[in-house]
């Protein structure tokens, strides 16, 4: 691999963009891919290729050729809201995933290192939490505390910094009552929309984990959709 090549993979990573190394097993070649931009010309007949297994997050030979891709794709951030029972679930299932994961909650008695051991906790209110922990597009927001005074806030700042996957636990009651208050504070349909509320994929079950796993399901299937 070239000097110049490999001075641009250390900037990439420095700046957390997300991108693919191209590289061509038959004689060494190797160039970088990112989404949307232009690709070196020897390369460019398998792009579509390239694109499905940077989109899938997939490494490996692209199949019927000597090309192979290796990505570089930031974690996902799961932030939730609220470290109610459910939360704890929650955690499992996005920490066996890999997930970068942050829990907030100012109350001090549900957020705790006893609770959820191992897991960055931030016992302060929504906004000031969110700008500490430095959110991207990687970004998902779980909202599960029925409080509106700590997760409407949260929402609103997902809303206004494009997280990926923004989700809130509720009845479809409890849900349109959220979005009514988010209209009042200005939000447009458009916005409210991409609220998964009430969160989760039917699975049918009630009890905390059935929910967990209900939301992380309809998580990971908007990671592919990204």
């Amino acid at each position: 691999m070239k000097k110049e090549l490999l001075k641009e993979i250390i900037k990439k990573k420095e700046k957390k963009i997300e991108f693919a190394i191209i590289t061509n097993l038959d004689n060494g070649e190797s160039c970088i891919f990112e989404k949307d931009k232009p690709i070196e010309k020897n390369f460019e007949k398998y792009k579509d290729k390239i694109n499905f297994h940077f989109k899938k997050k997939n490494n490996g030979i692209i199949d019927g050729t000597n090309i192979f891709v290796e990505t570089y794709i930031r974690p996902i951030k799961v932030i939730i809201v609220g470290a109610v029972h459910i939360a704890q679930y929650l955690v499992n299932f996005a920490k066996s995933l890999n997930f970068e994961i942050s829990i907030i909650d100012p109350r001090g008695y549900f957020a705790s290192e006893q609770r959820f051991p191992d897991i960055k906790i931030i016992n302060k209110w929504p906004k000031e939490a969110l700008e500490e922990i430095k959110p991207d597009q990687n970004t998902a927001l779980i909202a599960l505390t029925h409080d509106p005074k700590i997760d409407d806030p949260a929402l609103q700042y997902a809303l206004n910094n494009n997280f990926f996957y923004i989700g809130a636990l509720g009845s479809k009651k409890t849900h349109a009552n959220r979005c009514g208050r988010l209209k009042e504070a200005k939000f447009t349909d458009v916005q409210i929309n991409k609220i998964f509320g009430p969160i989760g994929i039917k699975l049918g079950g009630r009890s905390a984990p059935e929910i967990a796993l209900s939301i992380i399901a309809q998580l990971v299937s908007k990671v592919y959709k990204k």
